[in-house]
């Protein structure tokens, strides 16, 4: 093959790179398409687990303490709605009795049991060094929002924000004890 054969060659390819450049310039100049503003696609079931970027960066005031004390909240609540909620959390939770730990720590007995403590179960540093028991005070805060309400959690949900889903779940996690927390 001579360097003529080659230079026609190359130039085939590009003369046909060339016409795929201008075709899709024509194609846009001629089908308009209008994106828009938000790209998302909606998974349904998922509107709680998803704060849209716009809302988290409108709500810097938000804080990591609940507003309405959990005992009123619990006094409300609906055990069978939490098992609808916790099923978010199962996908990292186990809630039965001697069961396994997942990507999180199985959470039989929770409620008032010291936090980081499940001796199985590798905790990040700021859980394991946090200290106390999961009351039902703290329980509301952490799943309001974990990442702010324990700095360094490696717990990547971003939290419950409707109150009556948290004290919905807390209530459910309440009942997988063998002796449950009284509500106070």
């Amino acid at each position: 093959m001579d360097s003529f054969e080659i230079n026609k060659i190359v130039a085939c390819v590009l003369v046909v790179a060339l016409v795929f450049i201008g075709l899709a310039n024509f194609s846009e100049i001629l089908y308009h398409v209008e994106k828009p503003e938000v790209a998302a696609y909606q998974v349904e079931g998922a509107e709680d687990m998803v704060v849209s970027a716009s809302a988290a960066m409108a709500d810097d005031t938000a804080t990591a303490e609940p507003e309405i004390p959990i005992q009123t909240l619990l006094a409300s609540a609906d055990i069978e709605k939490g098992a609808k909620v916790f099923k978010k959390c199962s996908q990292c939770h186990v809630v039965e009795k001697g069961g396994a730990n997942k990507i999180g720590p199985a959470l039989w007995d929770i409620v008032n049991k010291d936090i980081g403590s499940k001796e199985d179960y590798k905790y990040s540093n700021a859980m394991a060094a946090y200290g106390g028991n999961w009351t039902y005070e703290q329980l509301n805060g952490y799943l309001l929002n974990p990442k702010k309400y324990i700095e360094g959690t490696k717990m990547s949900f971003v939290g419950l924000k409707k109150e009556k889903d948290r004290a919905n779940v807390i209530l459910y996690l309440r009942s997988f004890s063998d002796n449950p927390a009284p509500i106070e």
